[in-house]
């Protein structure tokens, strides 16, 4: 690739974008009493030289302050994979808060079993408890995996994403060993005290690391996400699970961004058997939720201990976790949004979706490369596609996805800002799917000019 060009048609794009987007532009000038200039840091996770303001947003399509209107495949990276703000949840969250009220009340609520009941028929886990994130859903299984088997660390896949939990920011370093993930803002103490790492789709690491024999759990994502999709190897998963249970490890899955793989995530999808299960973001159609569960036989365990106090200060709850409102949200996203057939819908455009990206792909001969996980799908740098999480980390070019991204923006596309990913939600159509396909081959005949 020439890469004069390429910086010549960024530096051409951000201005672009500077002149189509002067509200936001101006708005976020004046964003003096927000740290970083923005709600939360995240934010600025953007190409260009600031954030695009929001205005509205219904189903799959955004509108800025500037009146610009986007085909979303971002999707709040997950967190609006139901669409934006589907109007049967708004009811729901309407008649809670304003009809019923009590919102966070400490009560619980007959919605509640009716969400545990549709978690444990979609992934298979008997029981279940509440959060507002899939990062608090992810501590506190950690804790009670730490409780239940006495043992105290936490085995992560290299580069996987947990939310900010502290003991996932590892990764396996250039001597093969554990280290801090570069960047790591204010750690607590040096994370291999609390953790071991092995690299997706490496089981001899694995089964290195866990004959120490002081892994509580393993937390891992079915396939790898936030670094970039890096799917499972032939019998790694299987391996995986015959492992943990040959070293009394526990076997955690996240599915907060797996989920796309269907209504039962990979766990379902994949028929795969964890001790616990978190997940985070869509399930409450936009409201802040998160869960996790546990099977019968530790959730029985950990009930029968009368030395963990799981009703006051043990460190597995939060005054808002299971409040109504997000209950009721949760349910009206599963009964009626996200459902088997919106995932059937939601895989189809996937397949459109990726189709399109590698035809493209093909007919400029790039060496880079399309992974897709259900309704999800993302272009890689790379040929083949990375099956770890650090050679995925080697693969990013940051230049080049700025490139596209603002592209795409300046276009009316929006991708997750943290790299080359596009999701469906109920609402995308084909049209949206091929507006992509056309704008990102014209992307690629400018690259190669």
């Amino acid at each position: 690739m020439d890469r004069t060009r390429l910086q010549q048609l960024l530096a051409r794009e951000s201005a672009e974008a500077e002149r189509l987007n002067p509200r936001s532009k101006a708005a976020y000038e004046r964003a003096e009493h927000l740290f970083g200039r923005v709600p939360m840091t995240w934010m600025n996770k953007n190409a260009g030289a600031f954030p695009r303001y929001l205005d509205s947003a219904r189903g799959a399509r955004v509108t800025d302050v500037d009146g610009h209107e986007y085909i979303d495949f971002c999707l709040g990276d997950t967190g609006a994979m139901a669409g934006h703000s589907p109007a049967v949840v708004g009811e729901a969250v309407r008649h809670r808060f304003t009809e019923l009220g009590g919102a966070t009340a400490m009560l619980p609520t007959e919605d509640a079993e009716w969400v545990g009941a549709e978690l444990t028929r979609r992934f298979g886990l008997a029981r279940w408890s509440f959060s507002l994130t899939a990062t608090d859903a992810n501590r506190w299984a950690i804790r009670l995996a730490r409780a239940v088997t006495d043992r105290p660390k936490i085995l992560f896949n290299s580069y996987s994403y947990h939310g900010s939990v502290d003991e996932s920011l590892i990764v396996v370093g250039p001597d093969g060993q554990g280290a801090a993930r570069p960047g790591n803002v204010g750690a607590p103490c040096d994370v291999t005290l609390t953790s071991r790492v092995a690299e997706f789709n490496d089981l001899e690491q694995l089964e290195r690391e866990l004959a120490h024999g002081d892994v509580a759990a393993v937390l891992m994502e079915p396939a790898l996400t936030n670094i970039g999709i890096v799917l499972p190897e032939p019998g790694y998963l299987e391996g995986v699970r015959e492992l943990t249970r040959r070293y009394g490890t526990l076997l955690i899955n996240d599915e907060t961004h797996t989920f796309s793989a269907g209504p039962g995530g990979c766990t379902a999808a994949w028929e795969l058997e964890p001790d616990l299960l978190t997940i985070g973001k869509a399930i409450g159609g936009g409201i802040p939720a998160g869960a996790y569960g546990l099977s019968a036989e530790l959730a029985d365990r950990l009930l029968g201990r009368s030395d963990l106090d799981l009703v006051d200060m043990g460190g597995v709850g939060g005054t808002l976790a299971g409040n109504a409102l997000s209950v009721a949200a949760t349910r009206a996203t599963l009964e009626h949004v996200l459902t088997d057939e919106a995932f059937a819908h939601m895989a189809t455009l996937s397949e459109r979706f990726e189709a399109g990206v590698r035809g493209s792909i093909e007919a400029h001969k790039l060496p880079w490369s399309v992974s897709r996980l259900g309704a999800r799908t993302e272009y890689r740098f790379a040929d083949p596609a990375p099956r770890t999480g650090t050679e995925s980390a080697a693969a990013q070019d940051a230049e080049l996805e700025d490139f596209l991204h603002l592209y795409l923006a300046n276009r009316g596309i929006l991708l997750t800002p943290f790299h080359n990913m596009a999701l469906m939600c109920p609402d995308t159509t084909e049209q949206d799917v091929d507006t992509h396909t056309r704008v990102f081959a014209d992307a690629l005949a400018e690259l190669a000019g």
